[in-house]
């Protein structure tokens, strides 16, 4: 196979940039850890960063519902009814955030009231207890490497700080970005690809950049399992992979460049962030 090479060397370009792999390619420690969790390099940086933001209880969920099959349905003769049933746990900025919404409501209804619950949602009871049972996994996973499950809803009371969780997404899904152009057309960053957000997601608002889980080519290029960034925390978080230097000409590079000014003035105030 001719791409083997290539398609080697994304891989590991890719485990570079997550800080899994040093310059020499050998694994680093925050590698080590990444390995331990069963599901792709982006998911394992999110889980392994989450507890710095205070969210590590809420990404697992996220990521669990994200290695399942879709957890929302919609069928064609009750396409109306699924849409508003999933727009009760609707986050209008991250389909990432209405899968936390949908498994806490989910989780918080006795155990055998949940099937039930799954039929009237449109949600998927399968898809969901296996979304609880890779949660339990990926919990034993968090506690063999020491690392805290911490919540931003200590309480229980369904108030998430949504804002740390969009940050920790962002640690790990920070190559997978798009900006909206002037023209209200999503590009790709750094591969340039025009794309549209699927039709599926919650996020209708036209934000400014965007980060996706994935990259779906059907009639049209779409993303799909979007949720809203912040081009101050591209920067921040991922200044080896937002490097202007080697970084193609398009609409986005000027709003990067103004981010790292941003960034720089906020250092060099007294009291700035590191």
């Amino acid at each position: 196979n001719n791409s083997a090479p290539e398609t080697l060397m994304r891989a590991l370009e890719l485990l570079n940039y997550l800080g899994a792999l040093d310059d020499e390619g050998e694994l680093t420690e925050l590698g080590y850890q990444m390995s331990d969790f069963p599901v792709d390099p982006q998911l394992a940086k999110m889980i392994t960063a989450s507890p710095e933001y205070g969210c590590s209880e809420e990404i697992i969920t996220i990521v669990a519902c994200m290695s399942v099959p879709q957890i929302f349905m919609r069928p064609k003769e009750s396409a109306k009814a699924a849409d508003e049933a999933k727009a009760q746990f609707a986050h209008k900025e991250s389909d990432h955030l209405t899968f936390l919404n949908a498994f806490a409501a989910y989780v918080a209804e006795d155990e055998g009231a949940r099937k039930k619950f799954c039929w009237e949602n449109f949600m998927n009871d399968r898809s969901m207890q296996s979304a609880m049972n890779v949660r339990t996994q990926l919990t034993r996973i968090m506690g063999k490497l020491h690392l805290p499950l911490i919540s931003t809803d200590p309480t229980n009371s369904g108030k998430f700080d949504y804002t740390s969780i969009r940050m920790a997404l962002t640690q790990g899904m920070f190559m997978q970005v798009a900006y909206k152009q002037r023209d209200g057309k999503y590009l790709t960053v750094k591969d340039n690809q025009i794309v549209d957000i699927h039709p599926s997601s919650v996020v209708d608002s036209k934000p400014d950049w965007v980060m996706f889980e994935e990259f779906a080519l059907t009639t049209k290029n779409y993303i799909r399992t979007v949720s809203v960034t912040r081009v101050d925390w591209l920067v921040d978080m991922a200044p080896h992979y937002f490097d202007l230097e080697n970084f193609p000409e398009c609409e986005a590079k000027a709003e990067l460049e103004v981010a790292y000014r941003r960034l720089a003035h906020s250092r060099n105030r007294p009291g700035g962030v590191r």
